[in-house]
C-alpha cells in the first residue's frame, strides 16, 4: 500500500471517529429530551473497503459511512453512550498510532535515502 494513501484512508477515519463522538454527545445531551431519537455514525461502508487485516476485523466486528443515521425510536441508554464513547476512543488511539508508524517509516527512508 502507497504510504499516502494509508495516510489519506487514516486521515478518513479519524473524521469518521470524530463525527461518530458528536453523535454520542448531542446523544447524552439529549438524554432528557422527550421524543429524541437516538443519533449515530455508521462506519460499515468505510470498512468494507478495508485492505489490511486490523481493518477488516473492525469491519466485520464494528460495521463506517460518514453518514449520521437515526435508530427508529430507540431512546438513549446513558451506559450503551458511554460503551461506545470507549469503542471510539480505541478507534482512535489505533487509528493516531497507524499514521504515526507510517510517518515514522517515511523519515526512515528518508534518512537512509541521504
Amino acid at each position: 500500500m502507497n504510504s499516502f494513501n494509508g495516510i489519506d484512508k487514516v486521515g478518513s477515519m479519524l473524521n469518521l471517529i470524530s463525527q461518530k463522538q458528536k453523535a454520542i454527545s448531542i446523544n447524552l445531551a439529549n438524554i432528557d429530551t422527550p421524543n429524541y431519537i437516538r443519533q449515530d455514525v455508521d462506519f460499515s461502508q468505510y470498512l468494507n473497503g478495508a485492505s489490511n487485516s486490523i481493518e477488516t476485523k473492525l469491519s466485520n466486528k464494528l460495521g463506517a459511512s460518514p453518514y449520521l443515521t437515526q435508530s427508529s425510536n430507540e431512546k438513549v441508554n446513558p451506559a450503551n453512550e458511554l460503551v461506545e464513547m470507549q469503542k471510539n476512543s480505541l478507534l482512535y488511539a489505533m487509528a493516531v498510532r497507524n499514521i504515526s508508524s507510517t510517518i515514522s517509516q517515511m523519515r526512515t527512508v528518508i534518512n537512509v535515502g541521504k
